[in-house]
């Protein structure tokens, strides 16, 4: 174990194979967002188990998370683009003060969570409109986990640290251990073995344990010099210059996210005038795609990261090299997933429902949308690759037009005004999709982003 982790700090991204490299980075990424994905899941078996209201109170308090995880992503896009450019650069004291002042903002808006937790919970959630019961656990669940935010925000920020100077081995290691953790603690906690019974409380304090640890264990290989950027406590200072540029390539990315938000909340509203059969079908769909993107997601962080330091070392053809064999690989597997998805779209709806209608409309949603599916890899993995190279942006604007200019309209347009029903819905994220992916393939092409100093 110990020697393949050495082989990942000694990684030079700059040199060697780009596809073995690809491959290289990517998988451990894969491997990190599945048990992403397991910590989530076991949380929600065991909240399941004490009913409806519970599940309800966890999942609109998933709703606020996802604001807070919105303002994470925009500081970890900072620090991975610095980072990166730094190591490919061989400017090692500057990669690792990117790293300390990331930490530093991370404290800063852990100390905001946890008010934001302590006083407002409550108010957040009744303006969302729970009911008392959801109120009451709901609040209580938002409460420990935003209180516990540190855990939250310094476990996203290592990570990103690690994979940014092409360590994605140990954060997968750090994410097995805590996802380990939880589905050990979440039933003692929620069920009171060995503990008061918590409940929903029990499920976010076993979250933020688990958390905590992994966090704990991830601090400690930073600071004891067991990775490629050491941090040191002797230099724990504030550079306001280098959290500004943090803030500064980060923040258009922040924006990206909270926009692709309101545009699904948004469309969302458009699809519930259709029912809650279309609701359901949408739900469905939705979910099945967010499981597909894993791969791809894994081989954009890689890309980015290899954009990043290759841009770093003056080496422009070998990072726009790596992101395009990254898109090629990510266009052959979603092209397969949508051959998949159009051939079987009424076996995939029916494994999650298996009511008529709900398979009926979510398998058109799968049929429809699999088209798009190729120009999506295109678009996630140059996206990132921009990225990567500190233009972030240019795929913000892209965003705006593809959501806010073509897809939100046209889906009331067709919908609507042309009578096309709940199929109109599909075909304006077909077509949002397809141009989202063409204009960010487009302006990669230029090669602006070459140009890019951070």
């Amino acid at each position: 174990m110990k020697s393949i982790i050495k082989k990942f700090h000694g990684l030079d991204l700059t040199t060697g194979n780009t596809i073995k490299t690809i491959w290289l980075l990517a998988f451990p990424i894969m491997m990190g967002n599945l048990l992403q994905t397991a910590f989530n899941v076991v949380d929600m078996i065991w909240v399941g188990r004490l009913g409806p209201g519970a599940i309800a109170a966890v999942g609109m308090s998933g709703v606020v998370l996802m604001v807070v995880i919105t303002l994470i992503i925009g500081v970890s896009t900072g620090t991975q683009a610095l980072i990166s450019r730094f190591i490919g650069a061989k400017k090692q004291k500057e990669a690792e003060n990117v790293a300390m002042q990331s930490l530093i903002i991370g404290l800063g808006m852990s100390i905001i969570m946890a008010a934001i937790g302590i006083f407002f919970s409550r108010p957040i959630l009744k303006a969302l409109g729970a009911n008392s019961q959801i109120l009451e656990a709901g609040s209580d669940y938002l409460n420990i986990i935003l209180s516990g935010g540190f855990m939250m925000v310094y476990l996203f920020l290592i990570t990103t640290i690690f994979r940014a100077t092409g360590d994605t081995f140990t954060p997968m290691l750090i994410m097995l251990g805590a996802v380990a953790l939880n589905i050990i603690l979440d039933p003692l906690m929620i069920f009171g073995i060995g503990f008061p019974r918590m409940e929903v409380s029990g499920a976010a304090l076993a979250t933020v344990i688990s958390r905590g640890t992994a966090s704990l264990a991830g601090l400690y290989i930073l600071f004891k010099g067991h990775s490629r950027v050491k941090v040191h406590f002797s230099k724990l200072k504030m550079d306001i210059r280098t959290i500004i540029r943090i803030l500064k390539v980060g923040f258009p990315n922040c924006v990206q996210m909270a926009l692709r938000s309101v545009v699904g909340l948004v469309l969302m509203s458009i699809v519930a005038r259709y029912g809650h059969y279309a609701i359901a079908a949408y739900g469905i769909g939705l979910r099945v795609f967010s499981i597909v993107l894993m791969p791809g997601f894994a081989l954009a962080t890689s890309a980015a990261t290899l954009v990043g330091q290759n841009m770093g070392a003056k080496n422009l053809s070998r990072a726009k090299r790596c992101a395009w064999q990254a898109a090629g690989f990510n266009i052959l597997l979603m092209g397969l997933v949508g051959i998949m998805f159009y051939a079987f779209s009424s076996n995939l709806i029916s494994v999650f429902n298996n009511n008529p209608n709900v398979v009926q409309l979510g398998s058109e949603y799968l049929r429809i949308t699999s088209f798009s599916y190729i120009f999506v890899a295109l678009g996630l993995v140059l996206g990132r690759s921009l990225m990567g190279a500190g233009d972030t942006i240019s795929p913000m604007f892209i965003t705006l037009i593809a959501l806010l200019g073509i897809q939100i309209p046209l889906a009331y347009i067709l919908s609507n005004n042309l009578h096309i029903g709940l199929n109109g819905i599909w075909w304006a994220i077909l077509i949002s999709s397809i141009i989202h992916g063409s204009l960010t393939t487009f302006w990669f092409k230029l090669d602006y982003w070459k140009l890019k100093k951070i």
